[in-house]
């Protein structure tokens, strides 16, 4: 049997995809996690999602949809964690290609429903914010929610939304989407975690470790981001919950707005006129910056020290937690610093380490 699990906003989402499936269905059923290639800055250097053209090896599904194989390489400079997961994870991976924006999207689904004849079709958002309607001073990256919104509710097929940790992403306070989730169809636990443990020890998403984070046990308040907001760790951030798809649709306005457009530009004016902004843009201007950094050696001694002044000044803020990309930006590391960074750490000081996430409410020493 096979179940088909639409990651939302591709990255993250779709290892929490793969972590879902094994804790819903079990291993019996063969998962198609259907998925943007759109990976952070620190993996992939260009700004935006990935198309088909981005990559060798795809293999042909349909003729609208790819599949991403271990064996498919992006073409450089393109980055993507793609073909890893494959490698990785007992999952089919097809590769969502936005740039024919939410009707080409909407062709995609359908023609790939048509050939997998799925037993059940889950659009999982990983934080909650494709419930955003716009206008929330958090919200940083609608629009690949919003496209996958509008597209999964012109699927001629029973299309079931869930939301699994509200609120880990940082975009959208817990609290404001109380109202819009349903029922909790699972609470995840450390054993769910299983199916990503090696994953989660090199793929960067913030929100899918939080996730599995608190599934493990791990509770309190871990900075994110760049900006390091604070996002607290609960029992309730295990949850998945099942929300219906068109009350997601009625608070969500980009979605709505972007609903028969053809296009990606088409689609991100969208945003811009809607939420005041594009995520892509937000991720062109921090490619050129990233591009202005100068190569640097780490100094573990001078890393330390740095650590400490950040650990003490984050216990002020209440923070208990937070993730290896946090430090490698407060640290003003670059991002191909973060692997190096992590492991150097965790040498250092194995206590501190709650994987995938730090600890910063001791003082070790």
């Amino acid at each position: 049997m096979t179940r088909l699990i639409v990651a939302a906003g591709g990255g993250g989402d779709a290892v929490a995809a793969s972590m879902i499936h094994a804790a819903l269905y079990g291993d019996d059923d063969q998962a198609v996690i259907l998925t943007y290639a759109w990976d952070r800055l620190l993996i992939d250097p260009l700004p935006g999602p990935r198309s088909p053209a981005d990559f060798t090896g795809l293999g042909r599904l349909t003729p609208a949809v790819w599949s991403v194989p271990a064996q498919a390489r992006p073409i450089e400079p393109a980055g993507s964690t793609l073909p890893r997961l494959a490698a990785e994870l007992p999952a089919t991976f097809a590769l969502l290609d936005p740039y024919k924006g939410a009707t080409g999207l909407t062709r995609q689904l359908e023609s790939l429903v048509d050939h997998v004849h799925p037993a059940s079709i889950d659009l999982l958002d990983v934080g909650g914010d494709i419930l955003a309607q716009g206008d929330e001073p958090t919200l940083k990256s609608p629009l690949a929610d919003a496209l996958m919104l509008a597209a999964c509710c012109q699927l001629n097929a029973s299309v079931r939304l869930l939301v699994a940790g509200p609120g880990l992403d940082g975009e959208l306070p817990p609290e404001s989407m109380t109202r819009a989730l349903g029922p909790v169809v699972h609470m995840l636990t450390a054993e769910d975690t299983a199916a990503i443990s090696g994953v989660l020890e090199w793929h960067p998403s913030e929100a899918t470790g939080l996730l599995a984070a608190t599934a493990r046990g791990v509770r309190g308040t871990c900075e994110i981001r760049d900006a390091g907001l604070p996002v607290l760790l609960t029992d309730e951030s295990r949850a998945v919950h099942e929300v219906d798809l068109d009350d997601a649709l009625s608070r969500n306005r980009l979605a709505r707005a972007i609903m028969s457009t053809a296009n990606l530009d088409e689609a991100e004016a969208y945003s811009r006129e809607v939420c005041g902004y594009s995520e892509i843009d937000y991720e062109r201007n921090k490619a050129l910056w990233l591009n202005e950094q100068q190569p640097t050696n780490l100094d573990p001694a001078a890393i330390l020290s740095q650590l400490a002044q950040f650990e003490a000044e984050a216990r002020t803020r209440g923070a208990t937690h937070t993730t290896f990309r946090r430090i490698t930006e407060a640290l003003r590391l670059s991002s191909a610093k973060r692997d190096e960074l992590r492991q150097l750490l965790i040498a250092s000081r194995p206590k501190q380490y709650e994987a995938p996430l730090w600890r910063i409410d001791a003082n070790e020493s």
